[in-house]
Parts: C-alpha cells; structure tokens; sequence
C-alpha cells in the first residue's frame, strides 16, 4: 500500500471520528477460559488457541505458553503495523525490516518472597532493525511517531482494572 491508498483509505474514517467523536470508540475484547488441566488459561486468538501456563521461573514446565512472551508478541504485532503504517505515510522505503521485543520479570515479585520486587515485565525494549537509505533524523522520527501512535505500547502505561464476578 502506498501513501496515497493508505491517505485515501483513511480520510473518509478521519471524517466521521471529527464529525462523530463517540463513533472512533472502537470495542477490543479478547476471551480466555479453563478448558485445559493444569495451572493454564486457554486464550482463543486469531490463529487459534493458546495455552498460557506458569513460566518455567514460576514452576512451569516450558510446555506452555508464556504471557509474558505473548504480551511482547502483542506488543510487535502492533508496533509493527504502526511502524509500517508511520512509514508509509512519511514516503520511506524500509526493506527486510526485523523486529524484536526483550525484556524480562524478576520471579521474586511474581511468586510473592519480596514486596520490594516489581511484579511484571520491565525493561521492555522494541527493536527495528530496517534495510533503508533514510537518514538518521527520519529513523528517529519513525521510532518517535511509532511509539506515540502504537495502542498495545501506549496501553503499557497504565494497568488495567481487575474485577471478578460471580456468574
């Protein structure tokens, strides 16, 4: 997609969010359940589903699914596309891009033995290693851009609301 199609594409969307604010309110949902043994929670996803079980610094045994890992596949999926979609819109060639997301969690805070320990991933890092010609002040705006505009990135700052209800 060029920038033209990606422009056209968006601009009748952009119209209506202006003229209509309530109607950019876009539903995201997800749904897990129990259906397997063991100390896992099957996510249904696009692909199919997923078993996520304790990580193996947790008691697992590395058969399952790690969400922490999941969260940072999450995390490149939308990097990704906002990288390519930023890209685009600002005309640059990018070839044989390469993304990667690291960082890790401290098994102390998760399995409870120090209050002082944060409980969850930090230190994340999101990496774009990209072929292009585009010099180094347009890499910095990409990058820059990219995280501004990345929803799983921007939700990061702030946790979400737990609550459990009886059925």
């Amino acid at each position: 997609m060029d920038v033209g199609e990606l422009r056209a594409r968006q601009a009748p969307l952009k119209d209506r969010y202006r003229g209509d604010p309530d109607s950019a309110r876009t539903p995201l949902r997800a749904t897990a359940d129990w259906r397997d043994d063991g100390i896992t929670s099957t996510v249904d996803g696009w692909a199919g589903a997923v078993r996520a079980g304790l990580h193996e610094a947790t008691g697992g045994d590395g058969s399952d699914a790690c969400s922490g890992d999941m969260l940072l596949q999450a995390l490149l999926g939308c990097a990704g596309v906002t990288l390519r979609s930023v890209a685009t819109a600002m005309r640059l060639d990018l070839r044989d891009v390469r993304l990667r997301a690291e960082g890790f969690f401290d098994a102390r805070g998760t399995l409870g033995l120090d209050r002082e320990v944060p409980v969850g991933a930090q230190g994340i890092m999101v990496t774009a290693e990209v072929s292009t010609d585009a010099d180094d002040a347009a890499l910095a705006r990409l990058a820059e851009l990219t995280e501004r505009y990345c929803v799983v990135a921007q939700t990061l700052r702030e946790p979400p609301e737990f609550r459990v209800v009886r059925t």
